[in-house]
This record gives structure tokens, sequence and C-alpha cells, in this order.
């Protein structure tokens, strides 16, 4: 038993070293240089691509100059760093702070459209984006977030220098929603319940009318009616789809 108790006090006392010497490593990652030397390595780091590095140095500026000249700035560009990393916890958690504390800055407008970027990443899924693999049924809520976050910033920020690529995002993002409450109708036809399949159809073609989805769930709502048999209903769609889409 002591020889035990004096195993297991090696391996915690080694642990505590080992833990004591990363702790160590990574204060000591950052030196203690001006805030100026600092920054102008930070930037040299984001312009290489190197951007854990950069966030830490920039973690290391904020940490260390939450007030100074360039703490607004290194606050901006953290956010960046972060989103570049796929980090986007702590890039939302940072924009969130940014807007919180500087709600008039005049970079504020940056902040609100890489909110929208962020949270257009995160319903991004690279692997599925690599092999082709459709997953329009996968929950878009980041994808709703990103439209809402795009539009506040089109509101607030007319003239914003991101506009422009805000509204070609929500274009994009509209184009998602659209494929996702499409792809609930395709799913409720095909368990056979067929008033919910024309219902969520119809909000298809009254939500997003122009986008690719509209014909599509035009004819889901025909033959859902039809096999309801509610006949002046499906007649109203085929019309509808029949006026849009000569040759359907």
């Amino acid at each position: 038993m002591a020889k035990q108790r004096s195993v297991w006090l090696t391996l915690t006392l080694t642990l505590a070293l080992a833990t004591a010497g990363c702790s160590s490593t990574k204060k000591d990652a950052v030196p203690d240089e001006p805030p100026e030397v600092l920054y102008q390595e930070a930037q040299e780091r984001l312009q290489a691509g190197n951007f854990i590095r950069a966030a830490e140095l920039l973690e290391a500026m904020d940490s260390r100059y939450p007030f100074g000249a360039y703490s607004n700035q290194v606050q901006l560009d953290l956010i960046y760093a972060y989103y570049k990393q796929d980090d986007t916890a702590r890039a939302l958690a940072n924009i969130d702070r940014f807007i919180r504390l500087n709600p008039n800055h005049p970079s504020v407008d940056y902040a609100q459209y890489m909110r929208g970027l962020t949270n257009m990443a995160t319903d991004y899924n690279f692997f599925q984006e690599l092999l082709n693999i459709d997953r329009a049924d996968r929950d878009p809520a980041y994808a709703r977030q990103a439209f809402a976050d795009f539009r506040q910033l089109l509101r607030q920020h007319p003239d914003s220098a991101y506009a422009a690529d805000a509204r070609a995002r929500m274009i994009s993002l509209k184009n998602r929603l659209a494929r996702y409450d499409l792809a609930v109708a395709q799913f409720y036809m095909k368990r056979g319940a067929w008033l919910a399949a024309a219902n969520r159809a119809k909000f298809v073609v009254q939500s997003y009318p122009d986008t690719d989805t509209m014909k599509p769930a035009l004819e889901i709502m025909a033959e859902s009616y039809d096999t309801l048999g509610l006949t002046e209903m499906a007649n109203n769609a085929k019309a509808v789809l029949r006026a849009n889409f000569p040759n359907s």
C-alpha cells in the first residue's frame, strides 16, 4: 500500500510540474515588449496567415493594455483572427463584447458584418461541401441568425462598405433557408402527412418566391391537395404552376 501511495504521489507531482511548465510556456510565449512592437508583430502574423500566433499576441495586448491606444483595433483584429481559425465561439463572444462596449464606434458596422460571416461559417460544413453531400435538411439556426445579422447591418448602416457583400450573402442564405423548408415539406410528403406537406410548401411559396424552390413547392401543394380531395385548392396551385412554369 505504501509503495502504491508513493507511485501515486510521484505521478501527481509529475503532472503538476508538467502543467506548471505548460502554463509557464504559455505565459512566456509573448515577450514583454511595448504595445507598438507587439501590434506590429501581430499585423505581420495576420498578413502572413499565421492566425494562431497573431491571436496570441493580440490576446496578450488585450490583457496587458485594455485601455491603450490600440485597444479597439486589437479587439477587431482578434475577431478576424478567431474567424480565420474557425474559432467561431470566441469570435462571436468578442464581436458581442465589442458591439456592447462600442455601439457608436466607426467600425461597429465591421463587427456586425463579421457577426453575419461568423454565423454563416458556423452553418457551413466543409466536409459536406467537399464531398458534394446535400444537407439541406440540417438545422438552419445559424443561417437564420446570419441572415438577421446582415439585415441589421443594412438597416443600421445602409451605406457601409460591407453592405453590398451583405446583400449578396443574404441571397445565398435565403436560398439555403428555402431549401430547408422545401426538404421539410418533402419529408412530410414521404410520410403521407399531406396537410403538413401542403402547408410547409405554401410557406415556401409565400416566403421565398424568388428562389428555385418555387416550382417543386407548387408541385407538392398540387399533389397534396389532390390527395386530400381539396380540388379547388389543387387547381389553384396548378394554375399558379402553369402560369410561372409553362413547361411544367
